[in-house]
């Protein structure tokens, strides 16, 4: 990149840009689209990059690349630049007397610009693979200058805002969301691989469902009702196991009304899939077993550090209630009592906890999980038997009614997945909807609506099954030690400009 003791005005560098885009517009020259590479900067590195510099003495690789212009250092009749494709970087290297006129021309180019030459293989002095160019073309011109390289985009607001600029500049970034596809590529092949149906849910429903969120609502036009967007496919997924698809999976896009954080987006990638046949406890297996294969293909060790702390993947995964949590980080609490509102209600206030008046033993009992132990589950570790009030989907446990038959999975305090054993009894789901719809009238705006066409599914019957969620976006951030849930989402939601 060229040197600058003070950078300009980037309106004034604008404004130069657009001059040299107009002499190329007049001369017929702007934006051609007739080049094709045979060669990507990665396929030349591992092809030839091993190669002696003699070799090249004795043998012609031709090579037709292309890319941005992201280092341009011009020495008199002779000049280097490092052009990036989405494999990588390749040199350039660029003389006057084979270039004739056109060098010239690329000495008014600028970085940020998008070339295309040709020319053969060759090692430098320094023994870096590049190409000694016989042509080369402007392919586009860059009207906005770059960032400077070295110290990228400062402001991250700035990198989310403007991710193009953030992936150009940035190869960490880029990483980053290649690594988010290998995820989710490993996530669907483990599936296939376990005879698991892939289908797609609407994301336009007449009634949210599968969660306690509060939902988006919209209008359509033509039906005259309101809908909307889909807080979770639970519903949908088990109507399809009902109607014989035993093992179903969805990598879905959800969408929840509610704040924004390091872990929370509005909308977000979960990977949602239920299995016949099968109980909480399954899925508990199979998440450890997900877990180990994509530590040892992305990552190639089960020791995943995120932070300046460490998560062993390597060990059987902990196993533990909420009951046992609750009492083991809140010195004194009495386990015997921890289904009574009023102690439960005695220690919220200890604990400067928010309730509603509505609010049972279950719906208390997390609330002080959540506060006191959620965030110090460092370790991989399921956190089993929920309370069936906050619960409303998942089968009771048979020996003890007040919890279900439910884990959460958390590493390094954030919870990662949701599973449990269905509830395939229409009458007790009828009669949890109810409780849910009363809770929605009292002004919980989460709580869930009746839905009496999934009452009607159950009442065909639903096979004995165990329904899984792992939200994609905080396993991304884990495995790529992302600390915000904006670094592994292309375009995030952020508040306007102003």
């Amino acid at each position: 990149m060229t040197d600058h003791n003070e950078a300009p005005d980037e309106n004034k560098l604008i404004a130069e840009r657009r001059a040299k885009l107009d002499r190329l517009r007049e001369q017929g020259q702007a934006f051609p689209n007739d080049f094709r590479r045979d060669a990507l900067a990665e396929q030349l590195h591992v092809a030839y990059g091993e190669r002696a510099t003699e070799w090249f003495d004795a043998n012609t690789i031709p090579a037709k690349v292309g890319g941005r212009v992201m280092v341009k250092r011009i020495m008199g009749k002779a000049s280097f630049v490092k052009i990036t494709d989405r494999t990588g970087q390749i040199q350039l290297f660029l003389q006057q007397a084979t270039l004739a006129g056109v060098y010239d021309e690329f000495k008014t180019w600028d970085v940020g610009d998008i070339v295309a030459a040709e020319g053969v293989l060759f090692k430098t002095k320094t023994g870096e693979l590049s190409v000694r160019v016989d042509r080369i073309r402007l392919m586009v011109k860059g009207l906005r200058p770059l960032p400077d390289k070295w110290h990228g985009l400062g402001d991250q607001e700035i990198r989310y805002r403007q991710r193009y600029v953030d992936l150009i500049i940035n190869p960490d970034s880029r990483e980053i969301f290649r690594k988010r596809t290998r995820i989710i590529k490993y996530l669907r092949d483990f599936l296939d691989a376990m005879d698991y149906l892939e289908v797609e849910t609407p994301m336009l429903q007449t009634l949210p469902g599968g969660a306690a969120a509060k939902p988006f609502r919209t209008h359509h036009n033509a039906l005259g009702m309101d809908m909307y967007l889909r807080i979770s496919p639970e519903l949908y997924l088990k109507r399809l196991v009902v109607g014989g698809f035993e093992r179903v999976y969805e990598i879905n896009r959800n969408f929840r009304n509610e704040g924004l954080s390091t872990r929370h987006n509005p909308e977000f990638t979960m990977v949602e899939l239920y299995q016949a046949y099968a109980d909480f406890r399954d899925l508990m297996e199979l998440v450890e077993r997900l877990l180990h294969g994509l530590c040892d293909t992305l990552l190639g060790t089960r020791q995943v550090k995120y932070g300046d702390q460490e998560f062993d993947f390597g060990q059987p995964f902990r196993r533990v209630t909420v009951e046992d949590l609750v009492v083991h980080f809140n010195a004194g609490v009495e386990r015997e009592r921890l289904r009574e509102v009023p102690y439960l209600r005695s220690l919220c206030d200890r604990l400067e906890i928010p309730y509603k008046d509505g609010d049972g033993a279950g719906k208390l009992q997390i609330e002080v999980f959540e506060k006191t132990a959620e965030h110090r589950l460092l370790q991989p570790t399921f956190v089993c038997s929920y309370p069936a009030e906050v619960s409303p989907l998942a089968r009771r446990n048979d020996s003890d009614p007040f919890i279900t038959d439910r884990f959460e999975f958390f590493v390094g305090g954030r919870e990662i997945a949701n599973g449990f054993s269905e509830l395939n009894d229409s009458e007790d789901q009828a009669a949890r909807f109810h409780e849910q719809a009363a809770r929605k009238g009292a002004g919980d705006e989460e709580a869930m609506f009746y839905d009496a066409d999934y009452i009607r599914a159950l009442e065909y019957g639903l096979p004995p099954t165990a329904g899984l969620g792992i939200g994609i976006d905080r396993l991304v951030m884990l495995l790529t030690d992302s600390p915000s849930i904006r670094d592994v989402l292309l375009f995030p939601h952020m508040r306007l400009e102003t």
